[in-house]
Parts: structure tokens; sequence; C-alpha cells
């Protein structure tokens, strides 16, 4: 084994060498990377042969290869083969699986979501159940990961699952035949008003811009009174380029530039035009955003902001204003390196520029720079597309988030459920046992700390280890925050009761349920209507 990786370094190096003498007169560099992969290899040797517990080769050297494309940027990654299907439900829209969103809930990987026809709703899986063995092999303990590694085979082979349902005594044999799963882009569109139309695109993938089109055609043809489009990215985290280009392009004239990349390899820099006719050049346009809509996403948002053809409602998009091109490593394992970042219409970056754990951090106006839009209006760079309309996230704050982030609403609604085998259409149904889910809170010992009462413990275990006892205190503000905690919930009742209906529409209608029961009262969505239906306030947004 010793043997092989020396004589594989040493091809590298080789390699390395050649290339140094025929491309680039700068010796130095690539003599060190000859030496760093050698003092790489030798390390490896020593301590897959002197530590003192046993080493899995594989992961050991994943830890090297991600903590080495990490340390560039977030969106630099090794995708090892058990990642692949990932990487190409992406790009592709499609992947070799079951057909379901999943979730590690204590011990056990718990299906969240299926989507339908797909081989887990036919074969009769639902949200809630969890893996206990695929094919044998125990899932209970084990990280999404790895059981996708376990779980992974080609379409049309059989898989045999043990599964645990909430409600039944006895866990299910369950078996299931693998198939080549492709998730609709466009879950859902439909008029919100008499004269407002609504598409939901939820990836970039394959034919994304061809489903959009044949939705907006088919509002247009059924609707001819129809005055306003909305287009929802929220939560779109991206994927191919060339369906941002199309879909941008139903909506502005041929032969304007999308979307300019530039990077270290100037043959490479492209600029990337429209090159259809456009269907609508007219009709007013919003489009909806938060800080999960991200490349792609941005790029068809920042365009429609750049040219002044429609107005954006929501929240700082994500920021991910980089090119990555994917290689073929060996063994079907691929690494995805960043090679250009690209500027939308104004010149504009939205590359966000500070990271903190790998998320984008917000930098102030002040330091980000300003460009203008067609009609010269100012919009900056350096972190995302700042929305013409800001609105608050409200389930990303206090004990909504706790809710959601503890299970709480997917746990109750799959309690409910088991009682309410039929719901209503999505038209219909409405939620009206409030008092049971705060039963339900009651029964599973949901507590919420909040930020000032953790800052309470934990002036308590200062004041503690001081000898300096403020339990009197302490006691009486820690009351008035149950009291705060008891109003939070109150206040937000109503919302509370929306999440919980597009979390059981979800169980009986899929993903289209989610996202037409959102529609109801969805607040962004009610001030898109609003402004699409206001002539001049929609023309003073965008500078007409």
């Amino acid at each position: 084994m010793n043997k092989r990786i020396f004589l594989i370094a040493g091809l590298i190096g080789t390699f390395l060498l050649g290339t140094a003498f025929t491309v680039s007169s700068d010796k130095d560099k690539y003599f060190e990377i000859i030496k760093n992969i050698e003092i790489f290899t030798n390390l490896y040797k020593e301590v897959n042969t002197n530590y003192v517990d046993d080493i899995d080769p594989g992961q050991l050297m994943r830890t090297g290869l991600e903590a080495m494309v990490g340390s560039l940027d977030p969106f630099t990654n090794y995708i090892s083969e058990a990642d692949i299907e990932g990487y190409r439900f992406i790009s592709e829209g499609r992947y070799h699986g079951i057909g379901t969103k999943q979730k590690r809930m204590g011990e056990y990987v718990t299906i969240t979501e299926l989507y339908k026809d797909q081989p887990a709703d036919k074969a009769g899986l639902k949200p809630g159940d969890q893996f206990i063995s695929v094919d044998g092999q125990s899932a209970v303990g084990r990280s999404l990961e790895e059981l996708d590694e376990i779980m992974r085979g080609f379409p049309g082979t059989t898989m045999n699952l043990v599964i645990r349902r909430p409600g039944v005594d006895e866990n299910l044999n369950i078996e299931l035949i693998r198939g080549d799963v492709e998730i609709n882009n466009v879950p859902y569109y439909g008029m919100v008003s008499d004269n407002v139309g609504y598409i939901n695109l939820s990836v970039f993938s394959r034919n994304a811009g061809r489903n959009i089109l044949n939705a907006f055609n088919d509002l247009k043809k059924n609707n001819p009174d129809m005055g306003g489009i909305i287009i929802d990215l929220r939560g779109n985290g991206g994927g191919l380029l060339n369906e941002a280009i199309n879909i941008s392009n139903i909506f502005i004239p041929r032969d304007q530039v999308v979307v300019t990349t530039r990077g270290k390899v100037k043959d490479w820099d492209r600029t990337y035009k429209t090159v259809n006719q456009p269907i609508d050049t007219e009709i007013p346009v919003a489009v909806l955003v938060n800080k999960g809509s991200a490349s792609a996403s941005e790029i068809v948002s920042g365009v429609m902001q750049d040219y002044d053809r429609g107005i954006l409602i929501g929240q700082r998009t994500y920021g991910k204003g980089l090119v990555q091109n994917t290689m073929e490593v060996g063994y079907n394992a691929r690494v995805k390196i960043t090679t250009a970042k690209y500027y939308i219409p104004s010149e504009r970056c939205i590359q966000s520029v500070e990271y903190e754990n790998g998320e984008p951090v917000a930098i102030a106006d002040d330091k980000r720079a300003r460009f203008q839009t067609s009609n010269g209006r100012t919009v900056l760079d350096g972190g995302g597309v700042k929305p013409d309309v800001l609105t608050e996230p409200a389930e990303e704050k206090g004990i909504v988030k706790a809710l959601i982030d503890e299970n709480m609403l997917f746990n109750y609604v799959t309690e409910w459920s088991l009682a309410n085998p039929n719901i209503d259409s999505t038209d219909t149904f409405r939620f009206t046992e409030y008092d049971g889910f705060q039963q339900f809170l009651n029964t599973e010992n949901f507590e919420y700390q909040s930020a000032a009462e953790k800052m309470l413990m934990k002036l308590s275990e200062v004041a503690g280890d001081e000898t300096v006892s403020i339990d009197s205190e302490a006691k009486a503000i820690r009351q008035k925050l149950d009291a705060a905690q008891e109003a939070e919930l109150t206040k937000n009742k109503d919302l509370i009761i929306r999440l919980i209906e597009k979390e059981i529409a979800g169980r009986y209608y899929y993903q289209r349920g989610k996202v037409q029961i959102g529609l109801r009262n969805d607040p962004e969505v009610n001030e898109a209507i609003s402004i699409l239906n206001d002539d001049k306030r929609y023309n003073e947004i965008l500078g007409n």
C-alpha cells in the first residue's frame, strides 16, 4: 500500500513538473506543489501505520480533501461518489433514489416530504416514517449521508425497508423499487387574484425556462385580463445558468446582456445574452426573494431589477455570485471549483464578501459599491440583491423559529394526520384545532428559551461562581419571561396556524398543496398583488 502511495505521488509530481516547463516558467510554484504532495503522502502513511486506533482511510482522506477545498470559499467542494446524486439533482433535476426529503430527528432519519408518484410514494411511505433498516443494514443512528450510502442502487432494483411509523405498534416491512426520480421544478401556478397570476419555481433544473414559459402562456390564455405576474423564487437555491437566461428572456428583449463571467483565465470569460424574441415586455412583474434565493435566482432577480423590468419583494438574497465548474477526479468523484465571478447587467457582482461559519454576513450599505439601473436607480454590490420592497420573515424569529427547529409543527401534524385520513381541498381546508396544538406542546414539554432567558441563565451561573445570590431577582425575571413567552405564542397564533395548514396540505397534496395553501395569507404575495394593481406605485418604485 505504501509503495502504491509513493508511486502515485511520483506520477503526479512528474506530471506537474512537465506541466511547469510547458505552461509556466514559475518553477518555484510547481516545486512547492511537488514538495507538499510528498509531505502529504508521508504524513498519511505515518498516521495510517502508527495511529493508536484503526482508521478508515477513505474517511481520513475525504477529511483532508474537504479541508483543502473548504479553505477557498464555501462553494468549492469535493463531491464524493456518495454525494453524486445530490449533484445530479441540482444539475439535471433528476436523480437515482426514492423521491423523499429526509431529516435526522434524534436517532432516526425521518421522512419529511414525499414527491408525488415517485418510488417512495408508490410504495406507501409517509412523512413521519423513520428508517430502521435498509436491506438488512441498521439505519438507526446513521447520518443522512450514511443512509444515502446504503440506500444507493440502480433504478429498477429492489430495496427492502423496515420502517417505524407513528401510531403503528409494529415495524413495517416495505419493498420498494428504486427509480430515476424527476422533480417538477414548477410545482404550482395559478391566479392569486382576479387579474394577477403566480408561478412558483423551486429549482433551476433542466427545462425550468420552458416550464415557466408554458405556465405563463397558460395563465395568459385562460385569463385574458391578467394584468400582472408574480414569480416566486423564495428558497430557490439556483441551478443551471442557461435556465436563468431562458427565464429572463421571457420578459426582456433579444440580445440583452443577462450575465458576464470573469475569472483568472481570460479566455474563459463570457458574456451571456438573450437569444430569442421575448414573450411579454410590458406586463408588470413582481419577483419574490429571500435569503434562500441564490445563484441563478439572483441572476433572474438582478436582471429584472437592473433593467427596471420588475419589482423585487422580500429579503436580501443569499449572495452567491460565483461560477463553478465540475471536474472528474477519478472513481466517480468530482471537484466543483470556483473559476469565475458573475456580473449582472449593471456590472455589479452580488457575491458576498464576508462569511461566518460558511454563511454570508450582511455588510453595511455604505461599504458596498454603487451602481445604476437602466432608469438610474442606485443598486449595490457585495452581498446579494436587495429587494425594492423589504419585508420581515416572521417565521425565522423567536418562538416560531423554535417550533420549526425543534420539529414541533412537523410532529404535531404527523399525529394530527393519523386521526384525519382525508381533508378538504386546499381551497376550503381550515385548521381549527389550535387548542389541541397547545395541548400537544404541553404534552411534549416544549420549552422555548428566548435570548433574554439564556442571558439570565448565564448571569445566574456567573453570579453563583462569584458567590453572589440573585435567586429571588432571577425568579421574578423568569416569571416575567414565562408570561412573555405565552404572549409571544398568542401573538404569533395566526402565523403558526398558517404554517400548520401548509404542513398539513403537504401530507395530502404534496409539494403543490404546500405552495397553494401557503398563498392564502402570504404577506409578500399580498404586497405584490397590491403593488401590481397600483400603476402609480409600481412605476414610482421602478423610477419610471
